[in-house]
């Protein structure tokens, strides 16, 4: 009996022959590697579930600890407004494809170094960069900030920027 399942990066389901269980394959649709789940039959790994108290405490340790190092950087003098770290911030899908925007902007006027630190904060975010990179290499975003860069080289920046995230 075959494996079912749908690829994590673009929602396409795939069948697999049995004997690819376990091992990793490129998605037909996407080209994204997919780890194949081994057939039903064999035992399955019983896992524990998640520890919500312990997960809530460990997000307050991490925003402590931010708030604590931007205190010490203050008060020493060498303090630059960071940004966020991704674990203490949500970010909405509105400000990703802002950063995403921004990031193509920087690259356009070849400013490597505010790309690179625009990328970092898009990083944590891979998945849902790479949906939004989709989109608006569909033209189904507006991207009238982005109408000053040429198609074929806005569509090379995109193309890099979702090598970059994967």
């Amino acid at each position: 009996m075959p494996i079912t399942l749908n690829c994590p990066f673009c929602s396409k389901k795939i069948v697999a022959k049995d004997e690819l269980g376990g091992k990793w394959a490129k998605c037909p649709a996407c080209g994204n590697k997919v780890m194949i789940p081994s057939p039903k039959d064999k035992d399955e790994l019983k896992l524990s579930p998640v520890d919500e108290k312990f997960e809530a405490h460990e997000e307050e340790l991490m925003k402590e600890t931010f708030k604590l190092t931007e205190r010490i950087l203050h008060e020493t003098g060498i303090y630059e407004q960071p940004e966020p770290h991704p674990s203490t911030t949500k970010i909405s899908d509105e400000e990703l494809t802002n950063r995403i925007i921004k990031y193509l902007k920087e690259m356009a006027k070849g400013d490597l170094d505010g790309a690179q630190k625009t990328a970092e904060v898009i990083y944590p975010f891979r998945q849902r960069a790479k949906k939004i990179l989709k989109l608006i290499s569909d033209d189904n975003i507006p991207k009238p900030r982005l109408a000053d860069i040429p198609k074929q080289v806005l569509a090379g920046f995109v193309k890099n920027l979702h090598t970059r995230l994967s």
